[in-house]
């Protein structure tokens, strides 16, 4: 019997769970999900709201020696953006985030976001190539964009329009579930 694996979904908000019940967050579904198709698995909510990028460079070694994951799910970068952040700043502190999982060699999900088009062309385009090209060197599997499915639909987010609720991070779970499969299988 191979031992329980562990995944560490490290983000903010949108992982944390905000506005839901706990039981209810993306990691939470994700877990029930992964059991129902038979992994023995247990995802770690290391989603800490309002974390920018910065913040979680900061966290993440401590976060990794306390944890000792198997896989990480990175999803960070959505509050740098909403703050108007430099996506150089943002990348830089990704990029570093991704260095430090493979110097340690735990394969990595990095799931991307998407700029508001109210911050320009030019801001939205940075944006998003970011995500692609430290996806090209540093992560194992990328998904574009995290709440794929879920963005704005009514009736999938919270009053605030930008957190899913329960439905939508159950849209977002089944999306990225088969992005989560393959990273699953990177590591053996």
């Amino acid at each position: 019997m191979a031992a329980e694996k562990k995944l560490l979904a490290f983000g903010d908000s949108l992982t944390a769970g905000y506005g839901i019940p706990l039981e209810k967050s993306f990691p939470a579904q994700l877990e029930k999900r992964l059991r129902e198709l038979g992994y023995d698995i247990q995802v770690i909510n290391a989603g800490v709201s309002a974390d920018t990028a910065s913040g979680g460079r900061a966290r993440l070694a401590w976060t990794l020696d306390a944890q000792k994951p198997d896989f990480v799910i990175v999803e960070l970068g959505a509050n740098d953006m909403l703050r108007g952040m430099d996506p150089e700043v943002t990348r830089k502190n990704l990029q570093k985030i991704l260095k430090l999982l493979k110097k340690r060699k735990i394969p990595v999900l990095l799931a991307g976001m998407k700029a508001t088009p109210n911050l320009g062309p030019a801001f939205v385009g940075r944006y998003q190539k970011m995500y692609k090209d430290l996806a090209k060197k540093y992560a194992d599997v990328y998904y574009p964009f995290f709440l794929e499915g879920a963005a704005m639909k009514q009736g999938l987010v919270q009053e605030d329009g930008l957190h899913p609720n329960e439905q939508g991070v159950a849209v977002i779970v089944g999306n990225i579930l088969p992005s989560v499969k393959k990273l699953l299988s990177a590591g053996h």
